[in-house]
Protein backbone atom coordinates (compact mmCIF):
# COMPACT_ATOMS: atom_id res chain seq x y z
CA UNK A 1 0.00 0.00 0.00
CA UNK A 2 2.82 2.04 -0.20
CA UNK A 3 3.04 5.05 -2.58
CA UNK A 4 5.92 6.86 -3.84
CA UNK A 5 5.93 10.04 -3.89
CA UNK A 6 7.07 12.51 -6.33
CA UNK A 7 10.01 15.31 -6.18
CA UNK A 8 7.51 17.94 -6.46
CA UNK A 9 5.23 16.34 -4.36
CA UNK A 10 7.31 16.12 -1.32
CA UNK A 11 8.59 19.54 -2.09
CA UNK A 12 4.92 20.65 -2.20
CA UNK A 13 4.59 19.27 1.82
CA UNK A 14 7.91 20.30 2.92
CA UNK A 15 6.45 24.13 1.53
CA UNK A 16 3.25 23.83 3.56
CA UNK A 17 4.90 22.68 6.70
CA UNK A 18 7.41 25.68 6.40
CA UNK A 19 5.00 28.09 5.09
CA UNK A 20 1.12 26.88 6.49
CA UNK A 21 -1.19 28.86 5.99
CA UNK A 22 -0.28 28.56 2.11
CA UNK A 23 -2.45 29.27 -0.83
CA UNK A 24 -2.58 26.58 -4.17
CA UNK A 25 -0.95 30.47 -6.14
CA UNK A 26 1.73 30.99 -3.87
CA UNK A 27 2.51 27.52 -4.06
CA UNK A 28 2.68 27.33 -7.69
CA UNK A 29 4.95 30.69 -7.58
CA UNK A 30 7.50 29.34 -5.67
CA UNK A 31 7.48 26.01 -7.59
CA UNK A 32 7.30 27.49 -10.85
CA UNK A 33 4.72 26.36 -12.67
CA UNK A 34 1.08 26.87 -13.36
CA UNK A 35 -2.02 26.42 -10.47
CA UNK A 36 -3.66 24.16 -13.18
CA UNK A 37 -0.54 22.17 -12.90
CA UNK A 38 -0.74 21.63 -9.17
CA UNK A 39 -4.52 20.49 -8.62
CA UNK A 40 -3.56 16.85 -9.10
CA UNK A 41 -0.85 17.15 -6.96
CA UNK A 42 -2.61 18.63 -4.28
CA UNK A 43 -5.63 16.36 -4.84
CA UNK A 44 -3.09 13.16 -3.74
CA UNK A 45 -2.03 14.76 -1.12
CA UNK A 46 -4.83 15.96 1.18
CA UNK A 47 -6.09 12.23 0.03
CA UNK A 48 -3.08 11.14 1.88
CA UNK A 49 -3.63 13.30 4.94
CA UNK A 50 0.15 14.59 4.13
CA UNK A 51 -1.81 18.49 4.07
CA UNK A 52 -5.11 19.64 4.49
CA UNK A 53 -7.31 22.28 2.86
CA UNK A 54 -9.07 24.83 4.38
CA UNK A 55 -11.58 26.62 1.76
CA UNK A 56 -10.48 30.54 1.61
CA UNK A 57 -7.67 29.72 3.69
CA UNK A 58 -4.93 27.47 2.65
CA UNK A 59 -2.92 24.72 2.95
CA UNK A 60 -1.80 23.39 6.16
CA UNK A 61 0.22 20.42 7.31
CA UNK A 62 -2.15 16.90 7.22
CA UNK A 63 -2.21 14.06 10.02
CA UNK A 64 -0.03 11.89 8.40
CA UNK A 65 2.86 14.80 7.69
CA UNK A 66 5.02 12.59 5.31
CA UNK A 67 4.98 8.82 5.16
CA UNK A 68 8.20 8.02 6.66
CA UNK A 69 7.75 10.42 9.46
CA UNK A 70 4.40 9.22 10.39
CA UNK A 71 5.56 5.47 9.93
CA UNK A 72 8.31 6.48 12.40
CA UNK A 73 6.27 8.64 14.76
CA UNK A 74 3.51 5.16 15.38
CA UNK A 75 6.41 2.76 15.54
CA UNK A 76 5.91 0.54 17.39
CA UNK A 77 2.26 1.02 18.69
CA UNK A 78 -0.93 -1.13 18.34
CA UNK A 79 -4.70 0.18 17.61
CA UNK A 80 -5.22 -0.92 21.23
CA UNK A 81 -2.75 1.78 22.05
CA UNK A 82 -4.83 4.50 20.49
CA UNK A 83 -8.62 3.04 20.18
CA UNK A 84 -11.40 4.61 21.98
CA UNK A 85 -14.57 3.13 23.45
CA UNK A 86 -17.12 1.79 20.71
CA UNK A 87 -19.95 3.99 20.58
CA UNK A 88 -23.06 1.46 19.82
CA UNK A 89 -26.50 1.47 18.72
CA UNK A 90 -28.74 -1.51 18.15
CA UNK A 91 -30.19 -2.57 15.00
CA UNK A 92 -34.03 -2.55 16.15
CA UNK A 93 -33.01 1.09 17.40
CA UNK A 94 -34.86 3.95 15.21
CA UNK A 95 -33.31 5.99 12.82
CA UNK A 96 -34.67 9.23 15.64
CA UNK A 97 -32.55 6.69 18.30
CA UNK A 98 -29.68 7.03 16.17
CA UNK A 99 -29.56 10.72 15.08
CA UNK A 100 -29.84 11.48 19.37
CA UNK A 101 -26.82 9.55 19.93
CA UNK A 102 -24.63 11.15 17.27
CA UNK A 103 -25.17 14.65 18.85
CA UNK A 104 -25.01 13.23 22.39
CA UNK A 105 -22.03 11.09 22.09
CA UNK A 106 -20.37 13.76 19.59
CA UNK A 107 -19.59 11.14 16.76
CA UNK A 108 -20.84 10.83 12.94
CA UNK A 109 -21.01 7.45 13.01
CA UNK A 110 -22.02 4.63 14.92
CA UNK A 111 -21.24 1.05 15.43
CA UNK A 112 -24.66 -1.40 15.21
CA UNK A 113 -24.59 -4.44 17.04
CA UNK A 114 -27.51 -6.68 17.16
CA UNK A 115 -29.26 -8.27 20.43
CA UNK A 116 -26.92 -10.42 21.59
CA UNK A 117 -24.03 -7.60 21.29
CA UNK A 118 -22.17 -8.81 18.01
CA UNK A 119 -21.37 -6.35 15.34
CA UNK A 120 -23.57 -6.01 12.60
CA UNK A 121 -22.21 -2.80 10.65
CA UNK A 122 -22.17 0.62 11.14
CA UNK A 123 -24.51 3.59 10.28
CA UNK A 124 -22.90 7.42 9.91
CA UNK A 125 -24.36 11.01 9.53
CA UNK A 126 -24.74 10.55 5.88
CA UNK A 127 -26.62 7.64 6.23
CA UNK A 128 -29.43 8.77 8.45
CA UNK A 129 -29.36 12.71 6.53
CA UNK A 130 -30.41 10.67 2.75
CA UNK A 131 -33.39 9.16 4.53
CA UNK A 132 -34.23 11.89 7.03
CA UNK A 133 -34.51 14.11 4.24
CA UNK A 134 -37.25 12.23 2.65
CA UNK A 135 -39.91 12.93 4.98
CA UNK A 136 -40.97 13.13 8.91
CA UNK A 137 -42.02 9.40 8.97
CA UNK A 138 -38.24 8.25 8.33
CA UNK A 139 -37.36 8.74 11.92
CA UNK A 140 -39.38 5.77 12.67
CA UNK A 141 -37.52 3.26 10.22
CA UNK A 142 -35.55 0.73 12.23
CA UNK A 143 -31.28 1.08 12.13
CA UNK A 144 -31.22 -2.31 10.12
CA UNK A 145 -32.47 -0.52 7.19
CA UNK A 146 -30.37 2.06 6.48
CA UNK A 147 -26.49 0.63 8.33
CA UNK A 148 -23.88 -0.50 5.54
CA UNK A 149 -23.38 -4.16 7.09
CA UNK A 150 -20.44 -6.37 7.30
CA UNK A 151 -18.76 -7.74 5.15
CA UNK A 152 -19.32 -4.33 3.71
CA UNK A 153 -17.10 -2.42 6.75
CA UNK A 154 -13.55 -1.62 7.00
CA UNK A 155 -12.20 -2.87 10.53
CA UNK A 156 -9.58 -3.40 12.32
CA UNK A 157 -8.35 -5.53 15.55
CA UNK A 158 -6.83 -4.43 18.58
CA UNK A 159 -3.51 -5.97 17.73
CA UNK A 160 -3.15 -4.42 14.29
CA UNK A 161 -0.23 -1.89 14.46
CA UNK A 162 -1.36 1.44 14.09
CA UNK A 163 0.49 2.11 10.53
CA UNK A 164 -1.63 0.21 9.13
CA UNK A 165 -4.74 1.31 10.07
CA UNK A 166 -3.75 4.67 9.10
CA UNK A 167 -3.12 3.38 5.83
CA UNK A 168 -6.42 1.44 5.34
CA UNK A 169 -7.98 4.88 6.40
CA UNK A 170 -6.06 6.88 3.55
CA UNK A 171 -6.57 4.26 0.73
CA UNK A 172 -10.14 4.25 1.22
CA UNK A 173 -10.75 7.98 2.35
CA UNK A 174 -12.06 6.70 5.99
CA UNK A 175 -11.94 8.97 9.09
CA UNK A 176 -12.46 5.83 11.39
CA UNK A 177 -12.52 2.47 11.67
CA UNK A 178 -14.34 -0.15 13.85
CA UNK A 179 -12.05 -1.95 15.95
CA UNK A 180 -13.33 -5.58 16.56
CA UNK A 181 -12.17 -9.23 17.79
CA UNK A 182 -13.64 -12.71 17.31
CA UNK A 183 -15.88 -13.90 19.27
CA UNK A 184 -17.87 -17.32 19.43
CA UNK A 185 -17.96 -17.36 15.86
CA UNK A 186 -19.23 -13.85 15.23
CA UNK A 187 -17.84 -10.24 15.38
CA UNK A 188 -17.66 -8.08 18.94
CA UNK A 189 -16.92 -4.70 18.81
CA UNK A 190 -14.07 -3.27 21.29
CA UNK A 191 -13.71 -0.05 20.14
CA UNK A 192 -12.91 2.65 17.07
CA UNK A 193 -9.68 4.27 15.84
CA UNK A 194 -9.89 7.52 14.22
CA UNK A 195 -7.41 9.86 11.98
CA UNK A 196 -7.71 12.46 15.27
CA UNK A 197 -6.47 9.28 17.29
CA UNK A 198 -3.71 8.38 15.21
CA UNK A 199 -3.00 11.90 14.83
CA UNK A 200 -1.87 12.72 18.14
CA UNK A 201 -0.11 9.97 18.75
CA UNK A 202 2.34 11.15 16.39
CA UNK A 203 2.32 14.18 17.55
CA UNK A 204 3.32 13.03 20.51
CA UNK A 205 0.51 12.79 23.03
CA UNK A 206 1.14 9.04 25.04
CA UNK A 207 -2.33 9.26 26.33
CA UNK A 208 -5.53 6.73 25.42
CA UNK A 209 -8.47 9.15 23.44
CA UNK A 210 -11.40 10.59 25.92
CA UNK A 211 -13.67 7.72 26.47
CA UNK A 212 -16.57 10.52 24.84
CA UNK A 213 -14.04 11.66 22.10
CA UNK A 214 -15.73 12.33 18.82
CA UNK A 215 -14.80 10.14 15.82
CA UNK A 216 -15.23 11.22 12.10
CA UNK A 217 -17.06 10.40 9.44
CA UNK A 218 -16.74 6.82 7.35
Amino acid sequence: MAIELTARQMEIVRLVERHAPITGEQLANMLGVSRPTLRSDLALLVMLGLIDAKPKVGYFPGPARTAGSAARGLAGVKVKDVMAVPVSVGEQSTVHDAVVALFTENVDGLIVVDREQRFTGIVTAKDLLKVTIGGADASALPVSLVMTRVPNVATVSPEDEAIEALRLMLARELDCLPVVRGRDGALEAVGRVTLRHLAQRFAGNPQPPAPREGGGRR
